[in-house]
């Protein structure tokens, strides 16, 4: 975390004073380095800490950077199986800070960036992978309806419409033409899967350094970072996961490319998908290859938006961003080679 001098403090400690119940300050208020979509810090007082995440300012792509639907979906859950702290307070009125935000409780746990753990046991590390496995599965069996949600996104196919919304959002911020992602998202159209019916909660960004568990065990005490969550078809989180892992290892892929998982104790993309399903109840699922291409291209166009933000003097990171956009290409090449081997990962 670093000192950050863009927060408004006074503004921040008046709104809060007046709206947030038993709230005292001074306030003191510290940069989290993660989060290069929306901003977060975090608010210390004398008596308690927060977390604060807001919009970036700016000009902002239409529906992105969504922490109103962050705090919502996060609100929901507070009694259901899959963990997230509590929510204090929403701030729709950009005149206050000059974005929305919203503050939520801090939550003392450990966070995990890469899934190799190395500093963690055989025990640990198996033990996480399982917990991020049951989280997911609860969150994909989440009754949307009895939990307010059922409006959370609009009905039809979650993939046509996910495709359509990122392409667009990819357009809107392109700077150069990029072979392979016109190439990625011709074919994502042409292989589309049928419709199931599915129809529940999703992440939209579900993978271990989203994640804080308790500090001397495995248990998940909270999901973080909702911002791409929606209604939509549950195989998008699962192959958000397995996505990750094809990533080389190390702080900037995070991933398990080449890494001999049985020796540390965690489970192959079979047996994570098996797990899945078994929890669900699920015979298995066909056409795997296409929810992993499917994320490789969402993925490319969230960083390309990065990239854009970074040239237009937006970015939380702007150093960091312009490293990320140049990956856009990178996953796009992933995103072909998952759509060549489609069967690869059927369980």
């Amino acid at each position: 975390m670093s000192t950050d001098t863009q927060l408004d403090l006074k503004a921040v400690d008046a709104y809060l004073s007046a709206h947030l119940d038993g709230y005292r300050g001074p306030l003191e208020a510290t940069k989290f380095a993660v989060g290069q979509s929306n901003p977060t810090f975090e608010l210390k007082t004398p008596t308690q800490v927060y977390v604060l995440r807001r919009k970036p300012p700016g000009i902002l792509l239409k529906s992105a950077h969504a922490v109103d639907r962050e705090f919502r979906v996060q609100k929901a859950l507070s009694n259901s199986r899959v963990p997230v702290p509590e929510m204090f307070l929403l701030c729709e009125d950009d005149t206050v800070i000059g974005s929305a935000f919203y503050v939520m409780e801090r939550l003392d746990g450990r966070n995990f960036l890469e899934p190799t753990m190395t500093s963690e046991t055989t025990e640990t590390r198996a033990g996480v992978f399982d917990e991020m496995n049951r989280v997911l599965a609860e969150l994909h069996m989440v009754d949307i309806q009895a939990v307010g949600l059922s409006d959370f996104g609009p009905p039809g196919n979650y993939f046509e419409r996910q495709i359509s919304r990122w392409t667009k959002q990819y357009r809107a911020s392109e700077t150069k033409t990029i072979a392979q992602m016109d190439q990625l998202i011709s074919l994502l159209d042409a292989s589309m899967p049928a419709d199931d019916g599915q129809r529940t909660l999703v992440h939209g960004d579900y993978r271990i350094d989203n994640m804080l568990f308790e500090k001397n065990g495995t248990r998940c005490i909270g999901v973080l970072d909702w911002e791409l969550s929606t209604i939509g078809h549950p195989y998008a989180d699962l192959a958000a996961v397995i996505m990750q892992w094809q990533m080389p290892p190390g702080k900037e892929g995070r991933g398990l490319a080449g890494v001999d998982r049985s020796s540390l104790g965690l489970p192959s993309d079979a047996e994570f998908i098996a797990a899945y399903c078994k929890r669900r109840g699920l015979p298995g699922i066909d056409n795997f290859g296409f929810y992993i291409a499917f994320n490789f291209f969402r993925m490319a166009g969230i960083l390309q938006g990065v990239y854009k933000r970074a040239l237009d003097g937006n970015a939380s990171d702007p150093e960091r961003a312009r490293k990320l956009g140049g990956y856009v290409p990178m996953f796009a090449q992933y995103g072909l080679k998952a759509l060549e081997g489609a069967n690869s990962h059927t369980t």
